[in-house]
């Protein structure tokens, strides 16, 4: 009900009677009728936008400190949200992590080891609930989870695997730039009685594996990182990937890409300043989407979330791509904007392990819509709004890794992880080997530590805690 409705109502009920108590009466009995419209207005729920990047690690972005690459938009986003140091992903790969994603489970429980449609059921989904409770939901770009269910959408459109394509609508077009212009679409044509959602979900920075030039950026940027040389990892060497166990050789995947980004001065400079191209070009595209929601006039009622599906080796331990436990791999980006935020929690970094599992519930949870049971991750809101009931509840302090073979173990190998913050235990199911890391005295993970007789009872500790994390996330 409408301020203009009640004070017309108010002053009717005053003219029927001078009696000031039946006026007080009739007034109460008005407020009462009222508050229900009133209370809808001020639980007008959250709109939600979930930027969705490929192939980008935790460091690509200059509010990182990447010393080179250009995300000036990402960059404000998180001046006015939070930024999660240690976020990760619990499979590092494109199709699963999407799964994961999407059902709030570990690939052990959606039962999606590949590229195909998880097990979980769709009004299981932070996406079908979303849909079931009154949200207009979009998707917009990469899907690799099997078909794509274009029904299931109120607006959906699925592309990906290469960088240019020709279109009715859009001629010859760049995808990130088709992202831009569908998202917008999305923007431009929901209802607007509606809250909504929409996932816009970049194949960029992902390379285009069939194309010998890997990453290929919009002609418009090339003149940035022209004159930049981009510095090298430390461990991006023969000694690092010599390190490696010994099943890693020449026939592994990642080694096999290596060779076509990495392995000569030249090609990494090329291949990399084009690779931060894309980056940047999606921050490019991530401002157009934030500065549309404020046009609209919805920024201050949208939660808006960036993140990505994997983290990715830059040459480190000879490798590139992602798939295995180390950090490269699997410390992604996070960054929440998020309206119910205090002024004081704008602008800083939260250092917990948050986890890909964890973006379903907090979605829900913003949109007021329960978890289901068998979701595995926490609202991460617990960690940012004081009057959250659970923020008191101790936050994880590790957390349970996997990858499944792909192909066979020579291409992609199984591994599996304990994750902490000071020690890592790294498992490699098909060779029956194990390693353990001191992420505090060697972050790079250079040193493998499980044969040393020191070592032998935290060696242990480990395997029995990863074994129960494991057995948990089924």
């Amino acid at each position: 009900m409408d301020k203009l409705l009640l004070s017309s109502l108010t002053r009717g009920v005053s003219s029927l009677n001078s009696d000031r108590m039946v006026r007080r009466l009739s007034l109460s009995l008005l407020l009462l009728l009222a508050a229900p419209a009133c209370s809808a207005v001020a639980a007008e729920k959250m709109n939600i936008v979930v930027l969705y990047a490929d192939d980008w690690r935790h460091d690509t972005l200059g509010v990182a400190g990447n010393p080179v690459v250009q995300t000036p938009n990402l960059d404000q986003l998180a001046s006015q949200g939070i930024r999660f140091t240690d976020n990760c992903v619990t499979t590092s790969i494109c199709g699963v992590s999407r799964a994961n994603l999407f059902t709030g489970q570990w690939m052990s429980r959606h039962g999606n080891p590949g590229f195909q449609m998880w097990k979980t059921p769709w009004d299981e989904t932070y996406l079908g609930l979303l849909k079931a409770n009154g949200y207009y939901v979009g998707h917009v770009g990469k899907w690799h989870n099997g078909p794509f269910p274009a029904e299931k959408f109120d607006f959906g459109v699925s592309y990906y695997g290469r960088h240019w394509y020709e279109t009715k609508e859009y001629g010859k077009i760049h995808v990130t730039k088709r992202n831009e212009k569908d998202a917008l679409k999305f923007l431009e044509t929901r209802p607007k009685d509606q809250p909504f959602y929409l996932t816009v979900a970049f194949f960029a920075t992902h390379a285009e594996d069939s194309n010998k030039e890997q990453y290929l950026p919009q002609p418009e940027s090339m003149s940035l990182y022209e004159d930049v040389d981009i510095p090298v990892p430390p461990n991006a060497t023969q000694e690092s990937w010599e390190r490696l166990p010994d099943f890693f050789d020449e026939k592994n995947e990642g080694r096999n890409r290596w060779h076509w980004r990495f392995d000569d001065a030249a090609k990494y400079q090329r291949m990399m300043k084009n690779y931060f191209r894309l980056a940047t070009e999606v921050d490019a595209t991530c401002g157009v989407v934030l500065k549309e929601l404020e046009r609209q006039g919805v920024r201050d009622n949208t939660l808006v979330i960036f993140t990505t599906d994997n983290g990715y080796y830059h040459g480190e331990h000879g490798l590139a791509d992602k798939w295995y436990p180390h950090q490269e791999s699997i410390r992604v980006p996070l960054i929440i904007s998020d309206p119910r935020m205090t002024t004081a929690e704008r602008g800083t970094t939260n250092d917990q392990f948050t986890l890909s599992v964890d973006l379903a519930p907090t979605i829900l949870a913003a949109a007021g819509i329960a978890a289901p049971p068998r979701m595995q991750g926490r609202d991460i809101s617990d960690l940012y709004l004081p009057t959250n009931g659970d923020r008191a509840k101790p936050w994880r302090t590790e957390f349970f890794y996997e990858h499944a073979t792909l192909r066979n173990k020579d291409f992609i190998p199984a591994s599996e992880a304990l994750v902490r913050k000071d020690w890592k235990y790294m498992y490699w199911p098909e060779e029956n080997v194990e390693q353990l890391f001191d992420l505090q005295a060697d972050p790079r993970e250079e040193n493998d530590l499980s044969g040393d007789p020191a070592q032998a009872k935290r060696l242990a500790e480990m395997r029995k805690r990863f074994n129960e994390l494991k057995e948990a996330a089924k």
